[in-house]
């Protein structure tokens, strides 16, 4: 039997509404984007320059204790290049070095000889072990605890004064008999002072938290702040960065080395003490955020088309058979041969149930179309349950058989 699907008058083309409904949702994600990234520019705008910025009004910004210093004399000059710090630092100069691990080996070892014999103050943010090997000699890195309100436990005029600051984070141990330590978390220090020639000193900080302007205002973190980078008439606050030319230039003392000038291996050590995180720019944080929030838009938007299958006319004529054969190489094609089994035993179920007069219904019934076709047959030459209701064949050729098996017990029941 041949079935043939007539022609369809209508135009495969889109309709304007058709075009309109598939592309609304990619406008409207569009549209999204838009205003999430104008929204953020104008947050972010103006007064963000990062965290430990004296420039920064956002709450891990420093813009507070640089403008209370300023207002008690001390000027402030940021420095984002080695150079600029360095050239800066003196006997009445306080330099405030907020990122020291994200300086490679060469730039730590040329800080170190500037600030030693400069006489003034030094000043370091969390450093890490390789780096306090280099401008804190004899200051040893320990398990970090959580930031917390600690009482200064020492000596320190600044800390008696200040008393309990948010402090924590990096401890240390001291090897100096004559440095002095300050604010213990679970035994050990996180804030060291070591002296150095002519009235200078390096001062070692495990937590940049009181610098941040959402704590200035607790506990005592502004005396403490104001004290430990107003001691000297010049504050020179030192922005650390990977762009800075010297990071690249490898320069360092005589007898460094070819691997301790190479950018690569400097570099390494930066990324190493620092961790991934901190050299992420933080707008690439909010560029993720932006990408993830498009991902789900589209699969939302793609998944509304996931629906139930909608008959459709066909624009061609189809001949049954072709459709017949093309289901066919497709079935040997994955070696689907239950499938094609099923679908031979289904349809010759449905025409035996018709000849023997079985509901459509019951045409699967092995009880009901079963007795229905020994009762119409006059010899039964064929296991009928095996042949209608068996397992899938393994190889081809019992396909083909049990095709012609079925074709036979067909015939048989039309002329009985």
């Amino acid at each position: 039997m041949t079935a043939v699907t007539t022609a369809s008058p209508t135009s495969t083309a889109a309709t304007p509404g058709q075009v309109w409904t598939r592309a609304r949702g990619v406008l409207a994600a569009l549209l999204i984007l838009v205003v999430a990234g104008v929204t953020f520019a104008a947050v972010r705008s103006g007064t963000n320059h990062g965290q430990l910025d004296p420039r920064s009004a956002d709450p891990r910004g420093s813009r507070a204790v640089a403008e209370l210093l300023e207002a008690r004399g001390i000027s402030v000059t940021v420095a984002t290049t080695l150079a600029e710090a360095t050239a800066a630092a003196g006997p009445d100069t306080t330099l405030l070095v907020t990122g020291p691990n994200l300086l490679t080996r060469s730039q730590q070892l040329r800080l170190a000889e500037a600030t030693s014999a400069s006489a003034g103050r030094t000043l370091l943010v969390g450093p890490g072990p390789a780096t306090t090997t280099r401008l804190a000699p004899g200051v040893r890195v320990e398990q970090q605890k959580a930031v917390s309100a600690l009482a200064p436990a020492c000596d320190l005029p600044a800390a008696r004064r200040a008393g309990t600051a948010d402090l924590g984070g990096i401890r240390y141990t001291v090897q100096d008999p004559a440095a002095t330590t300050c604010y213990p978390s679970a035994g050990l220090p996180s804030l060291v002072v070591l002296p150095a020639g002519t009235e200078g000193d390096t001062v070692v900080l495990g937590s940049p938290a009181l610098f941040h302007n959402e704590r200035l205002d607790k506990q005592g973190n502004a005396s403490l702040a104001l004290q430990l980078l107003g001691s000297r008439p010049h504050l020179v606050w030192y922005l650390p960065s990977l762009s800075d030319p010297s990071a690249a230039t490898g320069a360092g003392s005589p007898g460094d080395g070819d691997d301790d000038r190479s950018e690569d291996r400097a570099r390494n050590d930066a990324a190493e003490e620092s961790g991934f995180l901190d050299l992420v720019p933080s707008g690439w944080l909010w560029a993720t955020v932006q990408l993830g929030l498009a991902a789900v838009l589209a699969a939302v938007w793609r998944g509304r088309r996931l629906g139930p299958l909608v008959v459709e006319r066909l624009p061609v004529a189809i001949r049954a058979s072709e459709s017949a054969e093309g289901r066919s190489l497709l079935y040997r094609k994955v070696n689907a041969r239950d499938r094609a089994a099923d679908a031979l035993r289904e349809t010759a179920r449905t025409r035996l149930a018709h000849l023997a007069g079985v509901s459509a219904r019951d045409a699967h019934t092995p009880g009901v179309l079963l007795p229905a076709l020994s009762a119409r047959m006059t010899v039964v030459d064929h296991d009928l349950s095996a042949l209608l209701f068996g397992t899938a064949p393994s190889t081809d050729a019992a396909l083909v058989l049990l095709a012609d098996q079925l074709d036979a017990l067909e015939r048989e029941v039309r002329t009985s």
